[in-house]
């Protein structure tokens, strides 16, 4: 079984005139050079004795095929090694033999393997085999079974094997019984079954390979077109949202796989090998490889799988029998089954078919052609595992909490509703069951658009006060409604909320004439949808996140089988993307998807494949209408400081910034007095209104074009309210609407720049201010509010975070790559873990809260803590796409039961860079957490962290104490960005060796002129120019420490609300933490050389093995970091 026998003319023409081996037929093959209408193979181990006289009689094998099938690399290389057993002999059929002759006059065979593709008599075949009765190696009856998806369906079905929930649709004029389809929006009842988007239709027919995948409207609707691969292409999409009405089709549930499809080929009922393609319906793009081929992976099929392959390969009667499953939700279904197919380019496949097909034969027909023969015992494979070396440390599990992208401003409207149709609407959908009610979906926002019209047209004949809902706002509820002249649902919503006596306190905008009785208040949600540019951003993001996991450094854009595509395909990255049900995150989380594997296309396909919807137990939605006791006292207490009409007091500081936080105590310096501040805002409020009337009454701007296909008239309609809203009736200012203005502003300056409107920038920067003191502090003022609020939002996340971590060493069976093909890559049979969680700025902020008010570790004694600390009270404001990420790594060096074998690592960053000030570029942000180093030595000169900082940072004494109000004289020519505060750190502390590592490695390959401005620096900040990079918090935490302090804060939580607060308070300051967070590393006796010197060991220049990780330890971080540092130019 050495050398396949290569049956080439030159080498049999010697051997020739014995034994008849692998007669080809008469097709014209190129090795006809003879022009001989056969050529006689013979196996090269009988070369020696071929003047012998021939052995016992021969077994002939007869291929009866397309020529096409007959002649393919795949049988080819499989009939050549089948020829290297003794006894056996092939003969071709030709195809013209096939088509044209009958089959009396057919060649001889013993054992027939003989299968139908495109053309093939199946009949003639049928005919032969009843006429010779061969040995069939693939039933031939059965075949006709195979070409109908119904028959197929009913046999899986018969024979227990799971399969999606189906229906079929007969248009047959003969039985108009089977035919009841009734289509709606988002579902089809067919004959009394309902299957809701997304479901998939495929035709009966199994030679039509049309198979079509509808999508629910809250994904974007429109469908994926999937064919028989063309090119590089295997489906498409298309916005066509009704099913075909011409064809039978068979109806089933579509099974979400996270993207790829396993194809499974036995050769008998023992043996299935399988691999792994990327589902044609995520975006239609074939991956190719150098050769053009598809890329394929190999994978392991469960004990469960295996029975399945089973009970196919009998219940078919295919001893070669391809079908592929769909793994989904823990469980494999049988979507399809193709009858007769090899595997491509393999050649282990290829050994093991031609082997087990040849025993077979061997086996039945040994015994009657009296040929001695035994089954040979095979040595089993020894699996290859490599082991693990010195203190590299394997990356297991990945939790990344995002914020969704750039979105344009949200917006809502209230009003108190009191008609009769309103009522109506609210019972027929369930609104008395919880006294609440949300729609969303477009048939349902149609009904209060005909509500509001309706009314309107009566308001317009005749003005009856029966009407009360004001008429202003019906319009602008009929306005918003008609907004995109169709529905799609996920950019609008309309709430409602039972009142039992009616809506309580007059808000600014109602008259005083309230009557008594029930009403319902609407509130009507629009806006906030993902820009393209938060599109961008997510992509962008996802691309950059490759990054983290083994052999996915180097270039950043990736190619197919680096690093995590690689992990992905095969089985072993165990991957799955929450998001909550807004639009906004779903598709962030989609886009993320995209860029982080590599897709193409359109991003419905990839939502609903992909993103698991996790609005369940309140996992990432907060609903934001019911704030706790706690958030509505904190509120009040905000609003109660920001009305003083003068300027902060000592005592105003100690009320609303007890934490000292930096970047608070900042804004209320630029704001001094609250009221004054807030006059300013409106004034400028005011100016940009009339400066975009005036564009509207000039017929040169007026149908001007914004950003995102927004008006002129739109863009009033947002800033006039805002006018209106945020000054009362009673002079005073509505606090609540300053992240609002601060939205619509920072929109504004970012993406609608062109309209060239005054003043905006001071908007920006007062409402900034403002906004910086209002949005965290509603998350709670002290720090005992900041962790109860922050506990009522996210410990169903904590929860789920904490079962990650510890599921992650309980390694489930999880789907496992076959030992022989992961060579180069550490204990293969492992998985990586990662879930990536998208959700809004109230979990973000809430998550980090609990991070850094819990108590997780003691800033007074864990200095990479404190720096970690006081970076994030520097921060103000967790942007667009902050990410909170813990990455678990493995040390299998260290005990299986010890604490240090688990390690873990925690990295933020702030998200988007902030909108520029006319004359500052935002900084490449040099400060950065980590080791800080004795202070007598030099600053560390190969750190990554100076990316954009001038050179004179670095010849400032040390020894200056640190004083966070001072602006330091390196950064006075220029005042940074979003970033504001940390500009203003004196440079000490970021000159102090504050050595850490970026977990991704600056790419080399940016645009020119994303380059730091000032300065030295690398070359580029950070893999996506526009979003900051990661910052390490903590390098070093055991995973047992993580997981004691998730199950604290979580029970915590639940006492919590029994306890006072006041109680809760006393307990925290007797903590004694002090302000935020940061890193620290007392532990490495070299700490304080690193700086200096170039580090002693190479940094592992890309070379090693691919799954390189961690270091271990809590060493410096700069020499023996998270081993993610890779590229390091000294």
């Amino acid at each position: 079984m050495s050398e396949p026998c290569g049956g080439s003319a030159e080498r049999d023409k010697e051997g020739r005139g014995d034994v008849l081996r692998f007669l080809v037929g008469s097709g014209d093959d190129e090795r006809d050079a003879a022009g001989m209408k056969s050529e006689m193979f013979r196996e090269e181990d009988l070369e020696e004795c071929y003047d012998e006289s021939p052995p016992e009689r021969q077994i002939v094998v007869g291929i009866c095929a397309m020529m096409k099938k007959s002649k393919s690399k795949p049988m080819t290389e499989i009939l050549e090694r089948l020829c290297k057993f003794d006894y056996i002999d092939m003969v071709i059929f030709p195809e013209e033999v096939i088509l044209e002759e009958p089959v009396e006059k057919w060649p001889l065979c013993d054992c027939l393997i003989s299968f139908h593709s495109k053309g093939f008599p199946l009949d003639k075949a049928v005919e032969y085999a009843k006429l010779r009765n061969p040995l069939l190696i693939n039933d031939l009856n059965m075949q006709y079974f195979i070409q109908d998806r119904r028959e197929v369906y009913r046999i899986l079905q018969e024979e227990g094997i799971d399969l999606p929930r189906y229906a079929v649709l007969n248009r047959d004029p003969d039985k108009p019984e089977e035919c009841n389809l009734v289509e709606a929006e988002d579902h089809v009842e067919v004959n009394g079954e309902v299957f809701p988007k997304p479901f998939v239709e495929k035709p009966v027919c199994a030679e039509d390979h049309n198979v079509y995948i509808y999508y629910p409207t809250s994904a974007g609707g429109g469908s994926q077109r999937l064919f028989r691969k063309i090119g590089s292409r295997s489906s498409v999409y298309s916005p066509e949202t009704n099913v075909r009405k011409t064809g039978s089709y068979i109806y089933e549930e579509f099974m979400p796989t996270d993207g790829t499809d396993v194809k499974v080929y036995t050769v008998g009922p023992d043996y299935a090998h399988a691999e792994a393609r990327k589902s044609p319906a995520l975006d239609g793009k074939v991956e190719r490889d150098s050769e053009g081929k598809e890329i394929r992976y190999p994978v392991m099929l469960t004990a469960m799988e295996k029975l399945v392959a089973r009970k196919v390969c009998l219940a078919f009667k295919q001893t070669v029998c391809g079908f592929d499953l769909l793994r989904a939700n823990g469980h494999s279904y049988v979507c399809d089954v193709n009858g007769f197919s090899f595997v491509k380019n393999s050649m282990k496949y290829y050994d093991d078919c031609a082997k087990v097909l040849g025993n077979m034969v061997m086996r039945e027909l040994a015994p009657q052609f009296h040929i001695p023969w035994s089954i040979p015992l095979e040595a089993e494979d020894i699996p290859i595992v490599p082991t693990t070396s010195g203190t590299m440390m394997e990356l297991r599990c990945v939790i990344a909490i995002i914020r969704h992208g750039d979105r344009t401003p949200k917006q809502k409207m209230k009003m108190e509703v009191r008609h009769p149709l309103f009522f109506e609407l609210f019972e027929k959908h369930g609104g008395y069951k919880s006294g609440k009610l949300k729609l969303k979906k477009p048939k349902q926002l149609q009904e209060v658009l005909d509500i509001a019209r309706l009314l309107l047209a009566e308001l317009g004949q005749h003005n009856d006060c029966e009407i009360e809902e004001k008429k202003s706002k019906l319009e602008q509820l009929k306005t918003v409604l008609e907004m995109y002249g169709h529905f799609s649902g996920i950019n609008r919503k309309v709430q409602l909320t039972y009142l039992r006596n009616g809506q309580p306190k007059a808000s600014s905008e109602e008259e005083d004439c309230k009557k008594d009785g029930p009403s319902l208040l609407l509130v009507l949600k629009w806006g906030g949808e993902l820009t393209p540019a938060g599109r961008v951003q997510a992509e962008e993001l996802g691309r950059a996140f490759r990054c983290m996991y083994p052999g996915g450094q180097g270039d950043y854009a990736g190619f197919p089988g680096c690093g995590l595509l690689r992990l992905h395909s095969t089985y072993r990255h165990d991957l799955k993307i929450y998001a909550s049900d807004e639009g906004r995150v779903q598709m962030t989380a989609a886009a993320f998807a995209k860029g982080l594997l590599a897709l193409e296309g359109e991003l419905t396909p990839i939502l609903v494949q992909m993103v698991k919807s996790a609005n369940m137990n309140g996992l990432l939605d907060s609903d934001s209408d019911s704030l706790t006791d706690c958030q509505q006292k904190v509120k009040a207490r905000l609003h109660e400081i920001m009305q003083k009409g003068q300027e902060f007091t000592e005592e105003d500081y100690r009320k609303l910034a007890p934490t000292d936080s930096p970047s608070l105590v900042n804004s209320m310096k630029v704001i001094q007095d609250p009221v004054k501040t807030c006059d300013k805002v409106y004034a400028l409020i005011q100016s940009l209104n009339s400066q975009i009337r005036k564009r509207l009454e000039n017929p040169k701007s007026a149908d001007l074009q914004l950003y995102h296909s927004e008006t002129l008239e739109l863009m009033l309609q947002r800033w006039s309210k805002l006018e209106r809203d945020f000054r009362m009736k009673n002079g005073r200012y509505d606090i609540s609407k300053i992240p609002d203005i601060y939205d619509c502003v920072k929109y504004d300056s970012q993406h609608n720049a062109s309209v060239a409107l005054e003043d905006t920038l001071e908007l920006f920067r007062l409402s900034r201010a403002l906004a910086d003191i209002v949005i965290p502090q509603e998350y709670g003022i002290s720090k005992a509010e900041k962790l109860d609020i922050a506990q009522a939002y996210c410990v169903p996340l904590m929860k789920k975070i904490q079962l990650d971590l510890q599921r992650t060493h309980e390694d489930e069976a999880v789907n496992k790559l076959h030992p022989l093909y992961s060579r180069g890559v550490m204990s293969p049979g492992r998985h990586v873990r990662t879930r990536l969680y998208f959700t809004s700025e109230s979990h973000v902020h809430s998550l980090l809260s609990v991070f850094r008010y819990g108590g997780l570790l003691d800033d007074e004694k864990d200095q990479q803590w404190k720096q970690a600390m006081d970076y994030l009270s520097a921060v103000t404001e967790l942007n667009y796409m902050t990410q909170i990420v813990i990455m678990l790594y493995e040390d299998n060096d260290k005990d299986p039961s010890s604490e240090e074998r688990f390690h873990v690592e925690l990295h933020f960053s702030p998200g988007v860079k902030g909108c520029d000030d006319e004359e500052n570029v935002p900084l490449g942000f040099g400060f950065r957490p980590a080791s800080s180093e004795n202070q007598d030595k030099k600053p560390n000169q190969g750190s990554l962290e100076d990316l954009s900082q001038d050179q004179l940072d670095e010849a400032l004494p040390l020894s200056e104490p640190m004083n966070i109000q001072r602006r330091s004289p390196m950064i006075r020519n220029r005042k940074t960005g979003s970033m504001e505060v940390l500009s203003e750190t004196s440079p000490t502390q970021s000159s102090k060796g504050s050595t850490s590592h970026r977990l991704f490695p600056s790419s080399s390959r940016q645009s020119p002129e994303i380059k730091p401005t000032s300065g030295l620096g690398f070359e580029g900040c950070s893999m996506v120019p526009s979003i900051y990079p990661l910052e390490t918090l903590h390098n070093s935490l055991s995973l047992k420490q993580v997981d004691e302090f998730l199950s604290k804060v979580c029970e915590s939580s639940s006492e919590a609300h029994a306890k006072t607060m006041k109680a809760l308070s006393g307990l925290f300051d007797s903590q004694s933490q002090t302000s935020l967070y940061s890193p620290q590393q007392p532990l490495s006796s070299s700490g304080s050389e690193t700086s200096l010197r170039p580090p002693s060991r190479p940094l592992w220049h890309g070379s090693v093995p691919s799954s390189a990780v961690s270091s271990a330890g809590p060493s410096s971080p700069i020499t023996e970091s998270s081993g993610l540092n890779l590229s390091f130019s000294e």
